[in-house]
């Protein structure tokens, strides 16, 4: 091949000096031009030192310069200058010929890009039917193109979320503490997006995760005074006391539907799911109120449909740290324990 990684190369059409860092396929090259990575063709770009050979300099003869006459040098733009457009997830399908000459693609390329000011701190999670499959922390750089991971495109069939969670490098009072988002890709969406990229002639695609940190949500006035229900004979408690009056709460539930009612014979699909969501929903909030560390929620094997349900809601939720189902000595793989922040 022509070319290597890390050879320094001129982008033709821009006339731009440029660093190979990676191939994609043999026919494109992924490039670095001041921090910032994008994809060209091979035929686009050439080697510095073979142009200035083959461009003859122009010889000038020396005339006298007044100061009236220096042009003045442009401002080179900085940073602020740039267009501000939110934070991206970006895909660049690799692809390479296969036997019979078609253009297969075999992993996609994923990348943060920050086209905002503002430096941040992220989690990235990529998960498969609820279940981590790859996860890493690190700091994103104004107006930065960051190097995530690559993922093989045979993986895609099976519904693939991202996962990220923001948070600023310092703290801002009006600035939410963290912000997470979620991708979830289904395979007849990626497919066609990636025929959309080919027909339009582009190397990738992007999906838009936010525009601006969001800011911390708006504080609630209690103007409701307490004495009214006082007077009405009904009991009132100090927050702090409250969790004195309610029912223990456990550190495992067994959400099994037979451990739940005797009447479950009775009962259809739809029926016996409620009852244990309702379960599990009921002895998650008595766990968060007594500031249980953790808790281990049994939702057996089966279909995974009761698992995935417990799952989704988990992610919803403040509390939760994170959660696992990993594989357990008293419960094999039909567990998921919870982990608590407060």
């Amino acid at each position: 091949m022509k070319y290597q990684v890390g050879d320094k190369v001129l982008i033709l059409h821009s006339n731009e000096e440029a660093t190979i860092v990676d191939f994609i396929n043999k026919k494109m090259a992924l490039v670095d031009v001041g921090g910032v990575h994008f994809p060209v063709y091979l035929d686009q770009i050439d080697f510095p030192y073979y142009k200035n050979f083959t461009e003859k300099k122009k010889e000038l003869k020396p005339q006298k310069t007044y100061v009236d006459d220096v042009r003045k040098e442009k401002a080179q733009p900085q940073k602020r200058d740039r267009k501000e457009d939110g934070v991206w997830l970006n895909i660049l399908p690799l692809s390479d010929i296969d036997e019979f000459g078609d253009d297969v693609v075999e992993a996609l390329k994923l990348h943060l890009v920050n086209h905002t000011m503002q430096p941040y701190n992220f989690i990235y999670r990529l998960t498969f039917f609820g279940e981590s499959d790859f996860e890493l922390k690190n700091t994103v750089q104004p107006f930065e193109t960051f190097y995530i991971h690559d993922v093989p495109f045979e993986d895609m069939s099976d519904s693939p979320a991202f996962n990220v969670e923001f948070s600023l490098l310092k703290e801002e009072k009006k600035k939410a503490a963290h912000f997470e988002t979620s991708l979830k890709l289904k395979p007849k969406q990626l497919f066609t997006r990636i025929a959309q990229m080919r027909e339009k002639g582009e190397a990738s695609f992007s999906y838009k995760l936010f525009d601006v940190y969001p800011d911390c949500p708006p504080e609630q006035k209690n103007e409701f005074s307490l004495d009214k229900l006082t007077d009405k004979g009904f009991k009132v408690y100090e927050a702090k006391e409250a969790r004195k009056h309610l029912e223990p709460a456990r550190t495992v539930v067994d959400l099994h539907i037979e451990k739940l009612t005797d009447d479950y014979t009775r009962m259809n699909n739809f029926e016996m799911l409620t009852l244990q969501l309702k379960t599990f929903e009921k002895f998650y909030d008595l766990a968060v109120a007594h500031h249980q560390p953790h808790l281990i929620i049994i939702h057996g094997i089966g279909t995974g449909r009761l698992r995935d349900e417990v799952h989704d809601a988990l992610r919803l939720k403040r509390e939760v740290s994170y959660f696992v189902n990993q594989y357990h000595p008293a419960y094999g793989y039909g567990a998921t324990e919870i982990f608590f922040k407060y």
